[in-house]
């Protein structure tokens, strides 16, 4: 069973298409224009699945989910609670 950061890396990297999300877990998601609201969704979509917890779109924003590292540790809350 991959971690949760392995489970985020990997849909973000997919919804992305591209690795720079793994290589720099601080990358501006949003600045760079990797990442932008269609995305958040399909990523909310995808973790809730391949982990099993709830996200709504609407407990999501740009500031909390600016970089990878911000995702990750979001999501190990979320697991946690």
């Amino acid at each position: 069973m991959p971690t949760t950061t392995e489970e985020v890396l990997a849909e973000l990297e997919a919804i992305t298409g591209t690795d720079e999300v793994r290589k720099n877990l601080d990358i501006d998601l949003f600045g760079e224009k990797i990442l932008d609201s269609f995305g958040i969704v399909e990523l909310i979509v995808a973790l809730s699945d391949g982990l099993g917890i709830e996200i709504s779109p609407g407990q999501v924003d740009r500031i909390s989910w600016a970089t990878p590292r911000k995702i990750i540790e979001d999501v190990e809350k979320r697991m946690q609670a």
